[in-house]
């Protein structure tokens, strides 16, 4: 839980005489300010989160999985509950029964996908074709369930949106992209986004998204175009070194043929953060909840320090310093963020909303994919 200090077991100063090193007309205008900027803060600490992951996971491993519907409600409402702006924390509803209920639905429906496959091919594309299809009505409820079960100061987070929206901005965009050989996987990823975060909503409260394609198309040429590019050098710079020392000795080449492999890979270990800092810095500064409006300010450096040190600890420590990677990494991410107020945050009023289908949320752990805003 967040240590936030009790402001009513406080003395109050006297109202003739203001405290000490203030000044009494300066405390009303700020107390009456409500456009202040309010930075996010995450107050997890790493040997905290240790216990509760290893606990999670020995007890998920001799449950051969059970348990692992309550260590994810574990995990979130640590994460959460620790994570706090303009002086309140976040609160996680989610039920693990109603999560493990997914979870077995969704081994269910991944099994009888694989049976049908090793039965006959055409089952097995016809399993596949259905399950595709029926991926973006889980999407839409997995983010239902997940923001349904989100709450801020007594508030709940919902998503309403449509199963029709759903299909065109998590199946059809992406399908196309494919189609493009990835040159309009930009405009898919704007338009995944735009819809995740039009159709959110924190009680009555709207979020939107104002975030350009064009925006997006500097990111991805940032990102994976700058991959691409470095990669392109880094094989022809050592090619050519390769090239020249295979004349001269074998073991040259082979040397020069190393060095590229870990040029690639010290490449990619650069480009990954900088993706990481560009898509964070360009969802959020281009989101808004009402009138608010927030700000990401991850930088690429700081981002490929975090990485690269998180890589070598838990290569060092056999896994065992994850969840203080996972901790910084999330530190990083959410202290980076800044809440821009336009007005009183004591404004916003409650909705009532779908809490949408633990299935989604099942299938989205099963197969690794994060639909977290």
């Amino acid at each position: 839980m967040n240590d936030h200090p009790d402001l009513s077991d406080s003395p109050e100063p006297s109202p003739s005489i203001p405290a000490a090193g203030s000044n009494f007309a300066t405390v009303l205008r700020d107390s009456a300010d409500h456009s202040a900027p309010q930075a996010f803060s995450f107050s997890g600490r790493g040997s905290e989160y240790f216990r509760i992951w290893i606990v999670n996971l020995l007890l998920s491993v001799v449950t051969l999985g059970i348990y692992s519907a309550w260590a994810k409600v574990r995990r979130l409402r640590y994460f959460y509950d620790n994570t706090s702006v303009a002086g309140a924390s976040f609160d996680y509803h989610g039920n693990p029964i109603a999560i493990l209920k997914g979870r077995i639905l969704a081994v269910v429906l991944l099994v009888a996908y694989h049976v049908a496959g090793s039965i006959n091919i055409l089952l097995g594309f016809i399993a596949a074709l259905a399950l595709m299809l029926a991926s973006p009505w889980l999407i839409w409820r997995s983010l239902q369930f997940k923001l349904y079960n989100t709450s801020y100061r007594g508030i709940r987070f919902g998503f309403r949106g449509s199963f029709g929206g759903a299909f065109k901005n998590f199946l059809l965009w992406p399908v196309i992209a494919g189609i493009s050989v990835g040159l309009l996987m930009p405009m898919a990823a704007q338009r995944f986004k735009r819809f995740q975060h039009n159709e959110a909503r924190f009680g009555a409260t709207h979020f939107s998204f104002h975030g350009s394609v064009g925006a997006f198309y500097l990111a991805f040429a940032a990102g994976i175009g700058g991959w691409i590019a470095g990669s392109v050098l880094i094989v022809i710079g050592f090619g050519g070194v390769a090239m020249f020392q295979s004349m001269q000795s074998g073991a040259g080449s082979i040397a020069a043929f190393g060095l590229m492999i870990l040029a690639l890979y010290a490449w990619s270990f650069l480009i990954i953060p900088l993706w990481l800092t560009l898509l964070q810095n360009l969802v959020w500064n281009n989101t808004r909840l009402g009138e608010h409006r927030f700000e990401s300010r991850m930088r690429w450096g700081r981002t490929a320090i975090i990485l690269l040190t998180n890589v070598l600890g838990i290569a060092f420590t056999l896994g065992l310093f994850t969840p203080f990677a996972q901790i910084r990494m999330m530190r990083y991410r959410i202290e980076s963020v800044t809440l821009l107020p336009a007005g009183s945050l004591d404004d916003f009023i409650a909705s009532s909303e779908s809490p949408g289908s633990a299935t989604g949320e099942g299938l989205g752990d099963l197969l690794d994919f994060d639909l977290s805003m």
